[in-house]
């Protein structure tokens, strides 16, 4: 357990019943709630699930007020770098070319986050600032300076998201040592809309709750969006380098729990 606060508890898992927990939520969510298409085992089972699961930590944030095995109401999972070269890779290699990026590394550690998820009674402020007070405390422990993964706008029709996507193109995208670009065939342009065309105070309140988490903490997006179809969803792949984090949030990423 990271922190808890009387109701809210935050906890950092690689327990299996935990995980089980955290994959039931994520099937609610991403196929009964939203468009995302289960194949016939994880249909049976009621799980989102893949290869990952079992080689990542995953974070949950519970609610101590609902009936127990009904608790989990956010998650995310995290991948380190040793564990992926361990592994087999990066879960965001089957949308991105990562590979310059990756091996920009050095000797720095790098973790790489996704399958986030909130139940849909609890997507607020507080639930997003408790999960990302949950990864700042493991980033610390775990001496992370790269964080990265695709992030997820609703819906695949890129048009609809045209404001938004050239919103991130012309205001965030990622500096060239930190660029990735969306492989060849998957590669949909993100700079729909011209820059001075662009009014951010309303392109923002079209991003995505966890996208915004990244910005206000200094992070940037690749080149180019992904439509995944099975999830009914359009990724962008959004990095945060920890040394261009904002002075204002250092604190942030250093205090002890994510009360």
């Amino acid at each position: 357990m990271i922190s808890a606060d009387g109701r809210f508890e935050v906890r950092l898992t690689r327990d299996p019943a935990d995980i089980e927990a955290a994959q039931r939520l994520r099937y609610h969510v991403f196929y009964e709630e939203m468009s995302a298409e289960p194949s016939p085992e994880m249909r049976e089972a009621r799980r989102d699930m893949d290869r990952f699961d079992s080689i990542c930590d995953h974070l949950l944030v519970l609610d101590l007020e609902r009936p127990v095995g009904d608790q989990i109401v956010g998650t995310y999972r995290m991948l380190l770098r040793a564990d992926a070269e361990t592994h087999g890779g990066y879960y965001s290699e089957s949308e991105y070319d990562i590979a310059a990026f990756v091996g920009g590394f050095g000797a720095r550690n790098a973790a790489e986050i996704g399958r986030s998820c909130v139940h849909a009674d609890y997507r607020n402020q507080r639930i997003v600032e408790l999960l990302w007070r949950g990864l700042a405390h493991y980033y610390r422990d775990n001496n992370v300076e790269r964080i990265f993964g695709c992030a997820s706008f609703p819906g695949t029709d890129p048009e609809a998201l045209a404001l938004p996507l050239s919103y991130l193109y012309h205001h965030h995208l990622a500096p060239p040592e930190l660029r990735v670009r969306a492989l060849p065939a998957l590669h949909v342009p993100m700079d729909r809309i011209a820059k001075d065309d662009i009014s951010a105070r309303s392109a923002i309140r079209h991003v995505p709750a966890l996208i915004r988490a990244y910005l206000r903490l200094g992070g940037v997006c690749g080149d180019g969006a992904v439509i995944d179809h099975q999830f009914g969803t359009t990724d962008v792949f959004m990095v945060l380098a920890m040394e261009n984090v904002p002075e204002k949030y250092h604190d942030y990423f250093e205090r002890d729990t994510p009360g």
